[in-house]
């Protein structure tokens, strides 16, 4: 698992699914480190239109480019339908922070070879 963490750590264009404009919420936090570590990570929430002076996207598909990685910070019922975007713009990689995680997304993932990385990205990016 290290390898493929290392493996993700080392992509750069990001995208993250449920960032937040509150600093107390891990949507923020997640993509406030990834940004100040040199990623492009892009903000996505429906509701949000700038955080911090940067564009949020309201989904995947109104992103300028496909991000390698999709970091998921949205409860499993949002997450599964963010899955389908995922499997449409053949993004392959996606990190589940816990509270995302579900069986109905992991099936989806396993049915379109889609690699889930279960783990926090917080944890894990000073670490590796």
């Amino acid at each position: 698992m290290d390898d493929l963490i290392r493996k993700t750590l080392a992509m750069k264009t990001w995208a993250v699914v449920g960032a937040s404009d509150d600093p107390a919420r891990y949507g923020y936090k997640i993509w406030h480190v990834l940004r100040d570590r040199g990623y492009t990570a892009h903000p996505i929430h429906p509701r949000h239109k700038e955080i911090d002076g940067e564009v949020v996207h309201k989904s995947l598909r109104d992103l300028p480019e496909v991000p390698h990685v999709v970091d998921m910070v949205v409860n499993p019922t949002t997450g599964i339908r963010v899955m389908e975007e995922i499997r449409d713009l053949g993004i392959r990689y996606v990190w589940m922070q816990p509270g995302t995680r579900s069986d109905e997304i992991r099936d989806f993932a396993k049915k379109h070879d889609i690699v889930l990385i279960e783990d926090c990205v917080l944890v894990r990016i000073d670490r590796i």
